[in-house]
């Protein structure tokens, strides 16, 4: 067990103490007590310099993101120490991969000499302790496996059993007094959630509910429970429509246990994935009711009747690349038509409009098409400097003419005219499954309009080939005009828009800034 150590006045020695509740159970050995008992007795009989004493006291092995381990790898960034001892080598940690991590690559780079006593292993002499080092390392791992999965078993049992084994119970609820793993009703904020669904019985959507709580300054759930100390955020100790539509469906305030809802990745792993419902561990009527059953239905049809109310998305040209120049937040898109009916489409602030009363941000409604002009404005005089129509004509030209022996008219127009009927032909079929209720209206103004677009631009091509047929144009003048078309569609390229702009920024004042990707656009805007 004990080492050989010449020279110990070169060394600053750390001593590393770890101990989980899981090490708990191998008996009292493993105690603090008992490490640092034992440490120092090997370090007063070598003469060994102490630097100082690491203790993660409750930490498990499975994780290095320690507070004191983190600590002593600092004094060992700074030089100031240059020995590592531990009473074992499960002390270090349980991880194979990061232990071996540590012991092979870390320590040796730092020139820090680790020592396990109970295991002999010593970086500092050639031994064979030395050598099998990384199959204790993966029996240790092997070890904190086979506990996670024991206390895995216990927590689903739990689970099975109706009992609480969460860290705060759902909002409305409080840990029973006396009994373990009973939850028992809060009677502090209990009419808050009552009132949360009686204001959706009454029809008022999520986000007016929780506009309404807000408005009235209620503490949200996180802030109740201490949970909001020291965040920031513009959505910060406010309610939100996610968390109240999570309520009115949660059946917890049903008297059921509702729990098993996420999963962890594994045992070296605190991330957490969500689980799909049919893999909720749900046991009905462990604990009092705070809603009825009748109530907490009606609520939830109505919830649920709201899911596909927009569902409709718009598609304009700077999609995803507005912003809110006050808040940072991506801008919302409201379709305000007219009495003619046709889409007239606004920017509005999101964080205004999720928390409207709070006062966080402000409206910033401006037209969709204001901002698009003057954003491709912007574009065109930035890109004119880059785009030089006479040096783009000669090879337009030379390009028409190898096009004019290539093409055929007449065939051209048969097949242009083919697609223009098999268009109608599609737009005739859609009408009919309308009438007949096969396809939803929604669905059929979206398709009729992409289609009738679609028709529309053939349509022209066709009367401009009929035109060339009857009369030839120039090549010089087609190359002149391609060249203009070329120019007159890149600047409404979304392609090239994205490649431009990382992100147009809309300020109170209606002022519009572009932030170009590369900074020698800038320096031309």
């Amino acid at each position: 067990m004990y080492l050989e150590i010449s020279n110990p006045m070169d060394y600053h020695v750390a001593l590393y103490i770890r101990l989980s509740k899981e090490d708990e159970t191998e008996g009292p050995s493993q105690s603090v007590t008992n490490q640092k008992s034992l440490l120092n007795e090997f370090v007063q009989q070598h003469r060994l310099s102490v630097y100082d004493t690491y203790i993660d006291d409750g930490w498990s092995g499975t994780s290095f993101d320690r507070p004191d381990f983190q600590r002593m790898i600092g004094d060992i960034e700074a030089k100031k120490v240059n020995m590592v001892i531990t009473k074992d080598l499960s002390r270090l940690g349980r991880d194979y991969i990061m232990t071996g991590h540590y012991m092979e690559r870390y320590f040796p780079e730092k020139r820090v000499r680790y020592i396990s006593l109970l295991d002999g292993i010593d970086t500092g002499v050639e031994s064979t302790a030395n050598d099998i080092t990384p199959f204790r390392a993966i029996m240790n791992d092997m070890y904190a496996k086979d506990i996670s999965k024991k206390i895995k078993s216990v927590k689903r049992d739990k689970q099975r059993k109706g009992q609480f084994i969460g860290g705060k119970p759902m909002y409305g609820y409080k840990m029973h007094p006396t009994e373990k793993n009973k939850i028992v009703i809060d009677e502090e904020v209990a009419p808050i959630v009552r009132r949360i669904f009686a204001m959706a019985l009454d029809g008022m959507s999520c986000r007016k509910i929780a506009a309404t709580l807000n408005e009235e300054g209620v503490p949200t759930p996180a802030t109740y429970c201490g949970w909001n100390m020291g965040r920031k955020g513009p959505y910060a100790g406010l309610w939100s429509s996610e968390r109240i539509s999570e309520m009115l469906q949660n059946e917890t305030y049903l008297g059921n246990m509702v729990q098993g809802r996420t999963v962890k990745i594994s045992y070296k792993s605190k991330k957490c994935l969500k689980q799909d419902r049919e893999n909720w561990v749900v046991v009905e009527n462990t604990h009092e009711p705070l809603i009825d059953k009748e109530t907490f239905q009606k609520v939830r049809m109505l919830v649920n009747s709201r899911k596909h109310t927009r569902s409709r998305t718009h598609d304009f040209l700077l999609k995803g690349l507005i912003f809110c120049h006050e808040c940072g937040y991506p801008m919302a898109v409201l379709n305000r038509p007219p009495v003619s009916g046709e889409d007239r489409l606004f920017f509005v602030c999101r964080t205004y409009q999720r928390f409207t009363k709070a006062g966080i941000c402000t409206c910033h409604s401006i037209k969709e098409q204001v901002v698009t002009e003057v954003v491709l404005s912007k574009v065109k005089e930035v890109c004119a400097a880059y785009l030089d129509p006479k040096k783009l004509q000669p090879i337009a030209a030379d390009a028409v003419e190898k096009a004019r022996k290539a093409e055929n008219h007449e065939a051209e127009i048969q097949t242009i005219q083919s697609k223009i009927d098999s268009l109608t032909a599609n737009l005739d079929k859609m009408y009919m499954d309308r009438l007949s209720s096969l396809l939803a209206e929604a669905d059929f103004e979206r398709i009729y309009q992409r289609v009738k677009m679609e028709r529309s631009s053939l349509e022209e091509k066709l009367k401009e080939l009929e035109a060339q047929k009857e009369s030839p144009v120039s090549t010089e003048d087609r190359a002149r005009k391609l060249v203009q078309q070329f120019l007159d569609s890149a600047y409404t390229s979304r392609e090239l828009l994205v490649s431009l702009i990382e992100r147009v920024e809309l300020t109170e004042d209606k002022q519009i800034i572009i932030k170009f990707r590369f900074r020698e656009l800038e320096a031309i805007s």
